[in-house]
Parts: structure tokens; C-alpha cells; sequence
């Protein structure tokens, strides 16, 4: 039977199919399989028959030397990224248009090249005088040196490949992997293949020079990162650009970090100048806190680092059939899981009632620990009462996982939590510490009383 001409290869998770199907059988997906040339791999049976077998080492005679890893400048991502970019590692750097992607990148570039490194900025979406008007804002602003970065104006993978070869950069920034395309392939830049294979070629580049190499990539209408599953397991590290264009701070998450610690933080102000480290973000989340019914401060863990962000909710009546529920910056689902255990356990019903939960700032909170907070949060808004007294000079904080009977259970590092708290002079904490259930929580806060730590 003759080798058929093309496959579809699903864009979701990049599995290949020899016929199309309306869903992918890997990832259940709906209409993400495309047509592609199959690639051709001539002898590559022969090449894996005469292939020698290699020799295991065990673990205790490999040598291990510590990576010397070159800083950025920029101490939040030098912190996420382990200390600084190893020499040969590939970075993905991914984000919704206009947050800040190539503004960090070219920061972080301007800053290497200021201090004697050597760099180069590949982009395949901007012309050359973009990306000059772009340094020349930084220049005067938080990155001097950004307008010695080299700049090359390039799609063409081998183009790409022969420049990196030949000018042996120390740290290369590609914005972005879906705009490069490979000619010996069939699919238009940003396909799965496409993506895949310019991506495995970098990687291979990368490797042989040691360039660390910036990957800057797009992301779906969901906000998850674009192209195929394969390209984040390519990578050494993902650091995901969170936030929204109207809003000044920004949050960048490491999600995956062979080099560091994953699923940290770092928070950065956009300027007029570029892209300022929030240094001490707790600060400024409470000190622009409301006192009002339905305001709640949130004592969370972002990674390593305890971070005070304010939770408001907003509870009217309907007129809808069901109400609405709105949430920016928690999960929706665990909105739906809280409101029951509210109406079950603690006698606040919401049933008929829109309910709009908002983590201020812009930040998300993806930890079980932000239940409690947004609990007492909704139920301050829905009976219109400030939770912890209107004489107190300092809003409430809380935090805790609701189980769903009712009862609080405890959440990591809650001793960091709530030394950050009292640093910022938030004496009233409720914790799974001091109040077992959350009627038990509900009664403390609208009790007006200190809230005493667990001995």
C-alpha cells in the first residue's frame, strides 16, 4: 500500500492522523485537525537497525557542574528563572497582545548588552524602526544599552539558524516561534508542524552554542499558551505573562523550570519607561484597600512568596433565570463550590442573587487557599456589612480551603501568611487556625473581636 501524501495533524496536542476526523481521538478536541504534507524520512528504519546500542553510567558517576547562568538585570526574572538565563537552555515567554512580552525581552536584552554580554533580537513580527522606536523609550527609561542590541528582521528559519551560527550570541530573544517557518516544510508559519519542528531546530542550535535562546509565543483566546503541547515539553522553561492591558501591574508566572522553582511569581508595574519590579506588591494591594461591605484581603502564596491581594465581591439581585456569576482573577468553578457551602453550612443564599467576585489589581489566584476570603467576601456583600468592624483602621484578612461540609482545613505555610499580614499591620486574620467551620469564621468576623492565632 502506497505511503499516503499527507496527514492531519491535530493543532491542539499535534497528534497525526492519516484521515480527518471532525474530533481528535488524542485530546478530544472539535475541528483541529489540518491537512499537512507528511514528512518524509528516507532510511530511517535502516539508520535505527544499524544504530550501536549505547552504555548506561549510573547516576553517582555523572558529572554534574553548576551551569555559570548570565543575570538579565531585571532582579524579578532573574529570581523565576533560577538565579539568571543558563548558557543552551531554550525559555518560553508567553502572554495575550500587549501585555509586556517584548518589553521585558527587550529590557532584558538592553540590560545584557550594557553589561558586556553579547546579544541579538530576532523578530518576525516587527520591521527593524519598530522595534528602534521601542529601544529608544527603554533607553531613556529603565534600559540603557537598548539600542546597541543588534537587531535582525527575519522569518526564515535558516536565515535564522546561519545568524545564530555565525554571530554566536550569548542570549537570543525570537519574537515569536509562530511567525518562523522552515522551507523545507509544506505548513504556513504557526502551524503544528511548523512550530514543532522550528522549535526542535532552535532547541538543537541552542544546544551545539550555547545561546540561551528567549522564545517569545502566543497564546489562545483562553489564554493558554498557542501551537502544540510538545512545545512547552521542548523547552527548559515556560513563564506565562498574566494581567490586562488596562491595568498598570502585571504578574509573570513560571510554570515549568528545570533550572528553579516552578509555579513562582513576580509582579511588575507598566511605565511609561517600561516594565518597573514591584519589589514589595503586598504593600501596594492593601494599601489601596477598601474598607467596605464586600472587602476582603487575601493572604496567599504565590510559590515561595506570601502575597496580600484585596478580594471585593459584589452580591444584587436578579432578574435572570439563572443569576449570573462573574469572577476575575479566581476560578469560576470554586466561585460555584463556595456559594454552596455558603447557602449549606453558613446560611448565606445567593440563589437569586448576581455575584460578581473580583481579585483587585489584576492578579489571578489559582490556590485553595483564596476559598475562605472570597466566602467571607460574598457574605459581607450580601448582607451589607463590613466584616470586621467599621471602627477597625484595617480591613480583614483571611485565608483557608472550604471542605464541603463546611469545615476550614489548612493550607500551606500559614505561619508565613499570617507573619506577612501582621507585617502590614493587619492584626485581624482568620485562619483554619482559629476557626475550625466557616460559621465559625463568619461569627468571628462579623464579631468585630481579635482573631488569636493558633498556639
Amino acid at each position: 500500500m502506497a505511503r499516503p501524501s499527507t496527514v492531519h495533524v491535530c493543532s491542539a496536542c499535534g497528534h497525526a492522523e492519516a484521515r480527518w476526523h471532525g474530533r481528535c481521538p488524542a485530546c478530544g478536541e472539535w475541528n483541529t485537525l489540518h491537512e499537512e504534507r507528511a514528512p518524509v524520512r528516507a532510511g530511517a528504519q535502516a539508520a535505527r537497525t544499524a544504530r550501536a546500542a549505547a552504555r548506561p553510567v549510573a547516576l553517582r558517576d555523572v558529572r554534574a557542574d553548576e551551569a555559570p547562568r548570565v543575570r538579565t538585570g531585571i532582579g524579578e526574572l532573574d529570581r523565576l528563572l533560577g538565579g539568571g538565563v543558563v548558557p543552551g537552555s531554550l525559555v518560553l515567554i508567553g502572554g495575550s497582545p500587549g501585555i509586556g512580552k517584548s518589553t521585558l525581552t527587550t529590557m532584558a536584552l538592553g540590560l545584557m548588552q550594557g553589561a558586556g554580554h553579547r546579544t541579538l533580537y530576532v523578530s518576525g513580527e516587527e520591521s527593524a524602526a519598530q522595534i528602534r522606536l521601542r529601544a529608544e523609550r527603554l533607553q531613556a527609561g529603565s534600559a540603557p544599552g537598548a539600542l546597541d542590541v543588534p537587531v535582525l528582521a527575519e522569518t526564515g528559519l535558516e536565515a535564522i539558524l546561519a545568524t545564530l551560527e555565525a554571530e554566536r550570541p550569548q542570549v537570543c530573544v525570537i519574537d515569536s516561534v509562530q511567525t518562523l517557518a522552515a522551507g523545507d516544510l509544506s505548513g504556513a508559519p504557526g502551524t503544528v508542524g511548523q512550530v514543532r519542528e522550528v522549535a526542535a531546530r532552535i532547541m538543537e542550535a541552542a544546544k551545539r552554542s550555547g545561546t540561551a535562546v528567549l522564545l517569545v509565543g502566543h497564546v489562545t483566546k483562553d489564554g493558554a499558551l498557542a501551537g502544540p503541547r510538545v512545545l512547552e515539553h521542548l523547552v527548559d522553561c515556560v513563564l506565562q505573562f498574566e494581567g490586562e492591558r488596562e491595568r498598570t501591574y502585571r504578574t509573570l508566572r513560571a510554570l515549568k523550570n528545570r533550572f528553579g522553582s516552578t509555579n513562582d511569581v513576580g509582579v511588575f508595574e507598566m511605565r511609561e519607561g517600561g516594565l518597573v519590579e514591584v519589589l514589595d506588591a503586598s504593600a501596594r494591594f492593601v494599601g489601596e484597600a477598601t474598607r467596605a461591605p464586600g472587602s476582603v484581603v487575601l493572604a496567599a502564596m504565590e510559590g515561595s512568596r506570601p502575597l496580600l491581594v484585596e478580594v471585593q465581591a459584589l452580591v444584587s439581585p436578579s432578574e435572570l433565570v439563572p443569576p449570573r456569576r462573574v469572577v476575575s482573577g479566581i476560578d469560576r468553578n470554586r466561585l460555584a463550590l463556595v456559594l454552596a457551602v455558603l447557602a449549606r453550612h453558613a446560611g448565606v443564599g445567593t440563589g437569586t442573587a448576581d455575584v460578581f467576585v473580583n481579585v483587585v489589581g489584576g492578579v489571578r489566584v489559582d490556590e485553595p487557599g483564596a476559598d475562605l476570603a472570597v466566602a467571607l467576601a460574598v457574605a459581607g456583600a450580601a448582607r451589607g456589612v463590613v466584616l470586621g468592624g467599621e471602627d477597625e483602621p484595617t480591613p480583614l484578612a483571611a485565608f483557608g480551603e472550604i471542605g464541603l461540609t463546611g469545615e476550614l482545613r489548612s493550607v500551606a505555610h500559614h505561619d508565613r501568611r499570617r507573619e506577612e499580614a501582621e507585617k502590614f499591620g493587619l492584626a485581624r486574620v482568620i485562619s483554619p487556625e482559629s476557626a475550625p467551620t466557616l460559621r465559625d469564621a463568619l461569627r468571628q468576623a462579623a464579631a468585630g473581636r481579635p482573631v488569636p492565632a493558633a498556639a
